[in-house]
């Protein structure tokens, strides 16, 4: 069995959870410069979550998405809600408590927003020894910021965002076209590169060395990337490829265990 635990009554959710695997989309509510809402990152999460669960079949069940994460890097704008690090980790912790008290052995975060990778990880330490639960951290795409290369990669699009399209730029832009088309504003999408950082070999985006920043520290556009060759046909692609990696890890993760 699997699919929407808010959709089960109480007696059928305590009988699901037994030793199940319990997925929680993250998203959240920020800036993603003048051509993008501020759903972007809770449209993602949401709608792999539910392609994933349709497609996986079984064996998972999924919370609703969390819309609202740590987003204080876009503080700075307007309609950004963030929680703060330490409300966020209690949020999950909680979160987790609940799912252990109710007999799941494994919490899988799928996050959407690259902002909370980090502490997300060191999240899965703290709820692993706090409640038990075996904890994951799984992604929609790998997040630019710490990773090298484009998010997607599938036609090489990202090489003209010197491989720093990370927010709003030219992937974010195209799965918002394929999934909500009607809030995206196509007319308003400009090229934000921040083309100094590219003969960077260590200190740049996906460089071997990680650095703070604020989105406004590339300018007042917000974003960070190229929308302006986006298409609805490219989304499609990486929403497909994104769905089939995380059907495969979602397999692997329910079999996952510590003991040889």
């Amino acid at each position: 069995m699997g699919g929407f635990l808010e959709d089960l009554s109480g007696p059928e959710a305590g009988a699901a959870l037994l030793d199940a695997t319990v997925l929680l989309p993250i998203g959240a509510v920020e800036q993603h410069g003048p051509h993008l809402p501020l759903s972007v990152d809770h449209v993602i999460a949401d709608s792999v979550a539910r392609a994933v669960v349709h497609r996986l079949g079984e064996g998972v069940w999924v919370l609703p998405t969390l819309p609202i994460s740590k987003s204080n890097e876009h503080a700075w704008s307007a309609g950004t809600m963030w929680l703060s690090n330490e409300t966020m980790h209690r949020v999950l912790d909680d979160i987790g408590r609940c799912v252990a008290k109710a007999g799941a052995s494994r919490l899988v975060f799928l996050n959407a927003h690259g902002g909370n990778t980090t502490m997300l990880a060191t999240a899965c330490r703290e709820l692993r020894l706090a409640h038990g639960l075996m904890t994951f951290v799984v992604h929609p795409f790998s997040p630019p910021a710490f990773a090298s290369g484009a998010v997607g990669d599938l036609t090489g699009a990202a090489t003209h965002e010197l491989g720093m399209g990370i927010h709003g730029g030219h992937d974010e832009t195209s799965l918002m076209l394929h999934l909500r088309p009607e809030l995206v504003d196509m007319a308003s999408a400009v090229r934000n590169v921040p083309e100094h950082l590219a003969d960077n070999t260590h200190v740049r985006f996906g460089g071997s060395v990680s650095f703070g920043w604020l989105s406004n520290d590339f300018g007042t556009s917000g974003h960070i990337g190229d929308p302006t060759g986006a298409t609805a046909e490219y989304g499609a692609l990486l929403f497909d490829q994104a769905v089939d990696s995380l059907v495969d890890q979602l397999r692997e993760i329910q079999v996952f265990t510590f003991d040889e």
